[in-house]
C-alpha cells in the first residue's frame, strides 16, 4: 500500500510518478520510487508542484463576454453557435486547438465530437509545434508512430547520441539516468550534436557544434561512412528493409571533409563521431526539439532512423532511435488522433477506416480528410474561413510563430471558446466564452510518456467553484448539440474502455493494442498502475516485423535543404531550467524565476562587441515581423553569428517578451510543424532613459511607456523596468501607502531610493537609476520582502544599495535548496574545489541535479579554483520518494 495517492507529473514527457500525501491543509509531493520512469526523483518543476496549487489566479465559474453565467447557457450557447455555424457554412467552418497538458480521455472526447459528429477533422494539437515531425517520421519507417525503446536503453547503451535536446534543462531526471549509467560504466561514451554548449555538453566526451540545419549532412555521411567501412547489417537490411538501395545511393561517395565543411566542424572530430558509431552496437540516438523544430524536420528525423536501420540498431537493449517528447501527453494525444492529420488508434483517413472507425462510434458522419494543421488552422481564422474556434488548455497567442498574426485572427474570429484553468493570460483576452477547466490534482485520467509507458493521473484536490474535467465539458456540449446517446460517459474508465477497444479492432496497424482490461471496471481503472503498451513490450521491431503492409521498415533518401538567406543573425528558441511553456503553472512559484527572472538574448562575444552590447544591457531582437526586448547574456557557448531567446515569456510577465512575435510561420512541408530554430533577425542596444527596481507585497500595474518584467518572489513580487524616454514621475506612486518611509535622492542624478515600511516590516521599494546606471543586485533586496522586520543594518544596506555580508547574492543556481551563485563562488574561494566538497557545504546539486553542470562550470569560472572533478554519483543524491 502506497504511502499517499499514486498520480503523475503534469510537466515534461519523462511522465515522473508522483505520491501526494495531505497533512492537515498542506499537501506534500515526493517522487514514487516505484514508479519505472523516475524512480523517486523529481526535478525542481516537480518538487515544487505543492506550490502551484490553490485558488488564485483560477478561472472559477464560465463566463460569456466577461460576464458569469451558469453552466447551462455556457454550454448552450456553445452548442448553438457551433450548431448555427455548421448549418450556414459547413463543418470545416468549425476548428478545435487542443494539447498536450490534456488527458487521454479529455483528448479521446473531443477527437470524437470533432471528426465523428461534427463530421471535420479540424482539430490539430500543440503537439503540432514539437512532435508532428518524428511522428510523420516513425509514421513512414515503421508503418506506425511508435517510439521502439524505453528509458532503459539509455542506462544500457555504450554510446549515447542527444542530439538537439539538452536534458539537463528539459528533461532533468533521464540526464540524472544517463550521468548516473555513465559514472557505472567507464567505457560509456556520450556525443552531444548541437549549435549550442549547453548544460548537457558537461556530460559529453564530444560536442559537435555543427551548423543549424546541418543534421542531415552529418547523418547521411554517417551513412555512407557506415556502408564505405562494411558496419552495415545486410541481413537485416535484406530481410526486413524496404528502400535501403535507394538510401544508400544517394548518400554515395560523400566524404568525411565535404561533411564537415557543410556542418562548420572540424574533420577530426566527424571522423571520431563516425568511428565511434561505427565501433559501437549498442547505440541509443535521442533526439528531440533542435531535430523536430525545422523546414526539414521529418527528414531530419528520417536520417535519423536511417542509421539505426542500416546497422540494425533498433527493438535491442541499448540499441534504438529515440524521439523524446516534451509535454506530458503528446504521445497519448497521437495515439487518440488528436492530430489533424490522423483519425484514432494511429488510423489514416483511407476509406476502410474511416468507415470502421464511424461504424464503432455509431457517427453520424466522419471526416472525409485530413483537417488544417496548427500553422494553417490559424491562417484559416485569419481568412475567415473558419468562424468558430475552441481551444483548449493552451496559448497560442503566445506559443504559435507570427504570435501577432494569431492574436489579429482571434480578434477576427466570429467566436472563440477557451476552456482553460487560469483566468487571464493572452488567449482568454480575446474569447468570447470561457469555461473553468479542472486542474492537475483535480481531475482523473491517464496520459502515456515518451517510453509508451502509461500512467494514470489522480484526483486528491476537490473540484474549485464550478471547475469541470475538460471531458465532462466536451460531453456536454456534444449532448446539445443532439448526439447525448454517444457522449453518456459516467467517468473517464468509460472513456478508457472504449477507445482501448477502438485500437483492438483491424485493420489498424498491427502494433497499436492497449489493454482494455485497465478499464474493464472503475476498480481497475482506479488501481491500474503504470504499464506499456503493447502489452509487456519494453522495445519493439527487435523480431524485424514492422507495422507496414508487409511488415518491412521503410528507408528513403532525404537531401539537405538548399542554404537560406544569410542576412543577420540565425535566431534559436527553447527553455530555461525552471520554467515550462508559457509559465501558466511555473510563473506561480517564485524559486522557479530565481535561475532566470527575465527575458534573455545569449550572444556570443563577437557578435555582442559588433552590436555594442555588454552583459546586462538591454537590446532589441528584430527583424520584419516585429522586435522583442531581452537582457543580453554574453556566452562563449553560443556559435558566431547565432542567438538564443527562450519561449516562456508572455504579456503577464513582461513588456515585449514574446519570442512567437518574431517567428515566421514556416513549417516542414509534410508535418506542418514550425521552424522555430532559424528566425534571421538583428539585434540592437537600447539605451534607457531610466532603469527602476520595484518590489511590493501586491502586484502592481507597471506603467505604460516601457520595458518591465516581473516575477513573483517570497513576500511579493519584483518588478524591473527600463524607461524609453524621460520622466520618473507615474513610477513613485507605486509604492504609495501608510507607513514609515526612507529615502535617499539625488534629483540633479536621477537617482532615488523610497522604502515604505509598516511595524518595521518592507512593504514597498523603490530604486531609480539614470540611463543605464547599475541597479542593486535584486536578489538580497527580495529576501528583505520576506522579513518580519528590518533592523538598523538592514535599513541602512537598503539605502547604500549594498548587501550586508552573508545576503544573497545573484542567481538561484540550485532550485531545489535555495542556493545562490554568490555562495557558490563564496564557498570555492574558500576551498571548495571540487562538486561533491559544494555538495557537502551548501547542500548545492543535492536535489534533481539539474544544476550540477552549473556548478562545475563555477568551479572552473571562479579565480584561483582548480579545474572540477567529476561528480561521484554518492555525491550526488536526488529527491525521493522516501
Amino acid at each position: 500500500m502506497k504511502d499517499g495517492i499514486a498520480t503523475t507529473c503534469p510537466y515534461c514527457g519523462v511522465g515522473c510518478g508522483l505520491l501526494v500525501r495531505r497533512v492537515g491543509e498542506r499537501v506534500e509531493i515526493t517522487g514514487d520510487p516505484d514508479h519505472p520512469a523516475n524512480r523517486g526523483r523529481l526535478c525542481a518543476k516537480g518538487a515544487s508542484l505543492a506550490e502551484t496549487l490553490g485558488p488564485e489566479g483560477r478561472l472559477l465559474y464560465p463566463e460569456i463576454r466577461g460576464e458569469r453565467v451558469d453552466w447551462d447557457k455556457a454550454l448552450s450557447t456553445v452548442a448553438r453557435q457551433f450548431a448555427e455555424v455548421v448549418d450556414r457554412h459547413g463543418p470545416e467552418a468549425i476548428a478545435f486547438y487542443v494539447s498536450g497538458q490534456l488527458l487521454t480521455e479529455d483528448y479521446y472526447v473531443a477527437n470524437k465530437l470533432m471528426k465523428g459528429f461534427i463530421g471535420s477533422a479540424n482539430i490539430d494539437t500543440n503537439s503540432r509545434l514539437c512532435m508532428s515531425s518524428p511522428a510523420a517520421a516513425q509514421q513512414f519507417a515503421f508503418g506506425e508512430d511508435l517510439v521502439p525503446g524505453c528509458y532503459e536503453d539509455l542506462e544500457q547503451a555504450d554510446l549515447l547520441l542527444l542530439v538537439g535536446w539538452n536534458a539537463a534543462f528539459t528533461h532533468p531526471v533521464l540526464y540524472r539516468r544517463m550521468a548516473e549509467a555513465k559514472e557505472k560504466n567507464p567505457g560509456k561514451r556520450v556525443v552531444v550534436i548541437d549549435p549550442r554548449r549547453t548544460a548537457t555538453c558537461e556530460l559529453a566526451d564530444l560536442h559537435l557544434q555543427l551548423s543549424p540545419g546541418s543534421d542531415i549532412w552529418l547523418f547521411n555521411g554517417l551513412l555512407e561512412y557506415l556502408k564505405r567501412e562494411g558496419r552495415l547489417d545486410w541481413t537485416f537490411l535484406e530481410n526486413h528493409v524496404r528502400g535501403f538501395g535507394a538510401t544508400l545511393d544517394a548518400v554515395s561517395g560523400l566524404s568525411i571533409p565535404e561533411v564537415a565543411r557543410r556542418c562548420d566542424l572540424r574533420e577530426a572530430d566527424v571522423a571520431a563521431f563516425f568511428r565511434l558509431f561505427a565501433t559501437t552496437p549498442r547505440t541509443v540516438t535521442v533526439f528531440s526539439q533542435g531535430i523536430n523544430q525545422q523546414v526539414t524536420g521529418v527528414d531530419n528525423c528520417l536520417a535519423i532512423l536511417n542509421v539505426h536501420l542500416a546497422t540494425g540498431r533498433i527493438g535491442k537493449p541499448g540499441a534504438c532511435p529515440f524521439s523524446i517528447t516534451g509535454q506530458p501527453n503528446a504521445m497519448g494525444g497521437r495515439e487518440v488522433g488528436g492530430l489533424a492529420t490522423q483519425l484514432a488508434a494511429h488510423r489514416d483517413f483511407s476509406a476502410a477506416n474511416r468507415q470502421q472507425v464511424q461504424a464503432f462510434w455509431q457517427a453520424p458522419r466522419i471526416a472525409a480528410r485530413p483537417g488544417l494543421k496548427a500553422v494553417d488552422l490559424f491562417e484559416a481564422v485569419h481568412a475567415g474561413k473558419i468562424k468558430a474556434l475552441w481551444i483548449m488548455a493552451t496559448n497560442p497567442a503566445v506559443s504559435l510563430p507570427e504570435a501577432e498574426r494569431v492574436r489579429s485572427a482571434l480578434a477576427r474570429c466570429e467566436f472563440v471558446v477557451v476552456s482553460d484553468v487560469v483566468a487571464d493570460n493572452d488567449t482568454l483576452r480575446l474569447a468570447h466564452v470561457r469555461l473553468p477547466a479542472a486542474a492537475w490534482g483535480e481531475k482523473d485520467g491517464t496520459v502515456t510518456n515518451s517510453e509508451r509507458r502509461i500512467s494514470r493521473q489522480r484526483a486528491f484536490l476537490p473540484l474549485p467553484g464550478q471547475a469541470r474535467p475538460d471531458w465532462w465539458i466536451i460531453s456536454q456540449v456534444a449532448a446539445r448539440m443532439g448526439f447525448g446517446q454517444a457522449f453518456a460517459y459516467p467517468g473517464p474508465h468509460t472513456i478508457f474502455r472504449e477507445h482501448a477497444a477502438l485500437t483492438a479492432l483491424s485493420p489498424a496497424g498491427p502494433r497499436l493494442r492497449l489493454d482494455p482490461s485497465i478499464a474493464a471496471s472503475r476498480e481497475a481503472y482506479d488501481l491500474a498502475g503504470p504499464h506499456q503498451w503493447p502489452a509487456g513490450a519494453a522495445r519493439l521491431f527487435g523480431d524485424g516485423r514492422f507495422a507496414t503492409d508487409d511488415g518491412r521498415a521503410r528507408m528513403k533518401p532525404v537531401a539537405p535543404a538548399p542554404a537560406g538567406e544569410a542576412a543577420g543573425l540565425c535566431l534559436n528558441t527553447g527553455r530555461v531550467r525552471d520554467q515550462w511553456h508559457t509559465m501558466t503553472r511555473t510563473g506561480r512559484v517564485a524559486r522557479l524565476f530565481a535561475h532566470t527572472p527575465e527575458p534573455v538574448v545569449s550572444v556570443h562575444p563577437r557578435d555582442a562587441a559588433r552590436a555594442g552590447l555588454k552583459e546586462g544591457a538591454w537590446a532589441w531582437v528584430a527583424n520584419r515581423l516585429g522586435r522583442i526586448a531581452a537582457r543580453v547574456q554574453i556566452s562563449a557557448g553560443q556559435r558566431p553569428g547565432e542567438i538564443f531567446v527562450p519561449m516562456h515569456w508572455n504579456d503577464l510577465f513582461a513588456a515585449a517578451g514574446r519570442v512567437g512575435a518574431i517567428i515566421p510561420a514556416c513549417c516542414d512541408p509534410t508535418s506542418g510543424q514550425p521552424a522555430f530554430k532559424a528566425a534571421r533577425v538583428e539585434l540592437d542596444p537600447i539605451t534607457p532613459a531610466w532603469q527602476a527596481l520595484l518590489l511590493t507585497r501586491h502586484p502592481v500595474t507597471p506603467p505604460a511607456g516601457c520595458l518591465w518584467h516581473r516575477v513573483p518572489v517570497p513576500g511579493g513580487y519584483r518588478l524591473q523596468l527600463a524607461g524609453l524616454a524621460k520622466g520618473t514621475a507615474a513610477l513613485p506612486p507605486l509604492v504609495a501607502g501608510r507607513g514609515e518611509w526612507l529615502r535617499l535622492e539625488d534629483p540633479a542624478q536621477g537617482r532615488l531610493r523610497l522604502a515604505r515600511l509598516v511595524e518595521g516590516r518592507l512593504e514597498a521599494l523603490l530604486f531609480i537609476e539614470p540611463g543605464q546606471g547599475r541597479l542593486p543586485d535584486p536578489t538580497w533586496l527580495a529576501s528583505l520582502l520576506d522579513r518580519e522586520k528590518l533592523d538598523t543594518a538592514d535599513r541602512l544596506a537598503l539605502l547604500r544599495g549594498e548587501p550586508p555580508e552573508g545576503a544573497p547574492q545573484g542567481r538561484l543556481i540550485c532550485a531545489c535548496h535555495g542556493v545562490a551563485e554568490g555562495r557558490i563562488r563564496e564557498a570555492i574561494r574558500n576551498g571548495a574545489t571540487t562538486v561533491i566538497e559544494l555538495q557537502a557545504r551548501l547542500n548545492a546539486g543535492t536535489g534533481c541535479g539539474a544544476c550540477l553542470p552549473e556548478l562545475k562550470r563555477l568551479i572552473t569560472e571562479t579565480p584561483s579554483a582548480p579545474s572540477p572533478a567529476f561528480c561521484h554519483p554518492q555525491g550526488c543524491d536526488t529527491i525521493d520518494g522516501s
